[in-house]
C-alpha cells in the first residue's frame, strides 16, 4: 500500500472510531452523549427553552417534517410515528404523535436519542421537552401515544445556508437500559402516564416551552 493510501485509510480509521462513540455512549450515559454533542454540536445538546404561543402563525413560507423512528437490537418495542410526514409552516407550532408499545412480558426501561437532518435546520428546529434523554418505562404489552409539539424558527429564512432546507428529518432511537438497580426502575418516568400528562397540559395550555439541542455557528 502506498504512503497515500495508509495515511488516507488510518484518516477513514480514526473517523469512523470518533463516530462510533456517541452511539456507544447513548445506551450507558445520556450525560455523557449530552457533553459530548455540545463541545462539538453532533446531534445537538445546547438548551434553548423559548415561550411560543401555540396558535400564533409566523409565516406563510412551509416545510416538510418527515418523521422517523428506531429501535436499537435487544428493545422488543414497537415503535413508530402516527404520521410519517407533515407539511408546516415555518414558525407555526405543529402537534403530532409517536406510539411506542412493550412487546416483551416484563416492565422494560429504554431511553431515546434524536436527531435533526439536514444539519443546516437543526439550529432552527424547537420543539418541547418530550421522551428525549430520560428513561422511560413501559409495562408487559403497555402501550403509550406520546404527543410532540414543534416549530421551525422564521431566522432560519435568513440563513443563507439553511433557507433552502424545505425538508426535515426528525429521527428518534429507543434502546434499551440494562443492569439497572431496583431504584433506578422506579425512578424511571412511566412513558404511558408521563405522556397523557403531557397531552392534557398541551391541550390545556395557550404555550408551551419548547427548546433547541443544535447549537448556532
Amino acid at each position: 500500500m502506498s504512503e497515500k493510501r495508509f495515511r488516507h485509510a488510518k484518516i477513514l480509521a480514526v473517523s469512523g472510531i470518533l463516530l462510533a462513540i456517541p452511539t456507544a455512549l447513548v445506551s450507558y450515559s445520556p450525560t455523557l452523549y449530552r457533553m459530548f454533542c455540545n463541545l462539538t454540536g453532533y446531534g445537538g445538546t445546547v438548551q434553548r427553552a423559548v415561550a411560543k404561543q401555540l396558535d400564533t402563525p409566523i409565516s406563510n413560507e412551509k416545510v416538510t417534517v418527515s418523521f422517523d423512528a428506531n429501535v436499537a437490537p435487544g428493545l422488543p418495542w414497537e415503535f413508530r410515528p402516527e404520521r410519517h410526514k407533515v407539511e408546516a409552516r415555518i414558525g407555526e407550532p405543529t402537534k403530532v404523535y409517536y406510539y411506542a408499545k412493550n412487546n416483551s412480558d416484563e416492565t422494560l426501561i429504554a431511553q431515546a436519542t434524536y436527531n435533526v437532518t439536514p444539519y443546516q435546520a437543526a439550529p432552527y428546529f424547537f420543539k418541547i421537552e418530550c421522551f428525549c434523554f430520560t428513561q422511560e418505562k413501559l409495562g408487559p404489552g403497555e402501550s403509550a401515544r406520546m404527543p410532540l409539539v414543534f416549530y421551525v424558527d422564521e431566522e432560519m429564512l435568513k440563513d443563507s445556508d439553511a433557507k433552502g432546507a424545505h425538508d426535515i428529518t426528525l429521527s428518534y432511537t429507543f434502546f434499551r437500559q440494562k443492569d439497572l438497580s431496583p431504584e433506578d426502575v422506579a425512578a424511571a418516568r412511566d412513558l404511558k402516564a408521563g405522556s397523557e400528562e403531557k397531552d392534557a397540559k398541551l391541550k390545556n395550555s395557550a404555550s408551551a416551552q419548547f427548546e433547541n439541542d443544535a447549537p448556532r455557528q
